[in-house]
């Protein structure tokens, strides 16, 4: 009697009642959670909707991803998860969604995960609606809050992502990220070989950059709000190696950089665009790195950055930029026809006092007397020719914030 008793302890302990519900249902049956505690380390592995009723909490054993989908049709929502595993390698995630399409996670409240969300190879999928937290580790440390890996044609809209890592998309297309909001990540946004993506009515703040493409093309950004970039590092909106991006009516605002073009566009003969956006209060607003293609500036608004543009070759820079009615609050022109367009091109020039931006040294001086009386004496008899850095030949008068 002793040894049975101890035998059903021990598989008591190995047990798994949600897990049980989940094996004993119907497929595309409903499965409602109370308020209370259940078991994680499940996989779900046919259609079913789980949701919680109360405050039902799953709570993974610290070793391996907390829930596991591997079949379509699938919907988690008002759950609150924790307790994943702390594996880089194995990504635990509070959900990992594998191979699948047709699912949905909606309204949960994920904390103590590794991981938030994970999707491997999953498409025509939603994220809706989740507050997502990382491990407390250092930046580094903390798994993605949204991970997507060869993933296409999802939503992933309305979350709130804090202390997480990044949202990353690896080769995955045609998805769509609208109205979220991260914050004090490191990454709000980072896509890699990732085409065709449409990002619109995001707020990131306090993170160290807020949407960073790299080697990808047509992607659409609009309406977002990057504020307040974290860092001397700290980078509102970067492009690198990136092709045929509409960058439209968005609001870049105080952050150590406010947009970067590293060899973007890359592709031949492709274009990006960047339209109405307002890039204000940023220490230096445009960064432009190698340049070999067309970019398009048009109606935006320069206001209260500490410089405007710095381009590590201007010379070779130059004629890849078009800027072509936008406003800058340093224009010394008159609209004397009452057009709204300045009557003479503007032209941004680096003087002395722009010679912080390239040494390091010479930083310490920035808005001091001496910096700025060797700015007026180089623009009252130049001893030496400054660096023409942009010229606008339909500068516009008035800002239309």
């Amino acid at each position: 009697m002793r040894y049975l008793l101890f035998f059903l302890f021990t598989l008591s302990l190995f047990s798994n009642p949600l897990q049980e519900m989940i094996n004993s249902a119907k497929s595309g049956s409903k499965i409602e959670l109370g308020a209370g505690e259940y078991k994680g380390r499940i996989v779900i592995d046919k259609p079913l909707i789980i949701e919680g009723a109360g405050d039902a909490h799953i709570i993974g054993d610290n070793t391996s991803s907390v829930i596991t989908i591997t079949s379509p049709n699938v919907v988690l929502k008002n759950l609150r998860i924790s307790g994943s595993g702390d594996s880089h390698e194995g990504q635990d995630a509070a959900v990992l969604v594998k191979g699948v399409n047709n699912v949905l996670v909606e309204g949960n409240n994920i904390t103590d995960s590794l991981f938030g969300i994970n999707f491997q190879q999953v498409s025509n999928s939603k994220i809706i609606n989740n507050f997502i937290t990382s491990k407390p580790y250092s930046l580094g440390a903390r798994g993605d809050g949204i991970l997507f890996w060869y993933s296409h044609d999802n939503i992933v809209r309305a979350n709130h992502i804090k202390n997480s890592r990044d949202i990353v998309a690896w080769h995955s297309d045609k998805n769509i990220y609208e109205d979220n909001f991260a914050e004090f990540g490191r990454y709000a946004l980072h896509f890699m070989y990732a085409n065709d993506n449409l990002v619109q009515n995001n707020l990131f703040e306090h993170n160290s950059v807020g949407m960073f493409f790299m080697y990808s093309r047509d992607v659409t950004a609009r309406n977002n709000t990057i504020k307040s970039s974290l860092g001397t590092f700290g980078l509102g909106l970067g492009l690198k190696e990136s092709s045929n991006f509409i960058i439209e009516d968005n609001s870049i605002i105080y952050n150590a950089r406010g947009l970067l073009l590293d060899q973007s566009p890359y592709m031949k003969d492709s274009v990006n665009i960047f339209r109405r956006n307002k890039i204000l209060y940023n220490a230096n607003a445009v960064q432009l790195l190698g340049l070999r293609e067309k970019s398009l500036f048009s109606e935006n608004i320069f206001k209260g950055n500490m410089e405007l543009i710095f381009a590590d070759m201007p010379k070779n820079d130059i004629p890849y930029v078009e800027w072509r009615g936008n406003y800058w609050d340093d224009y010394e022109g008159f609209d004397r026809d009452k057009d709204g367009v300045g009557d003479i091109p503007y032209k941004q020039y680096a003087y002395a006092d722009k010679l912080w931006l390239y040494n390091e040294d010479i930083k310490f001086f920035y808005g001091t007397a001496a910096m700025g009386l060797l700015n007026f004496l180089a623009k009252l008899t130049p001893f030496s020719e400054p660096a023409l850095m942009a010229v606008d030949s339909e500068p516009l008068i008035k800002a239309a914030m």
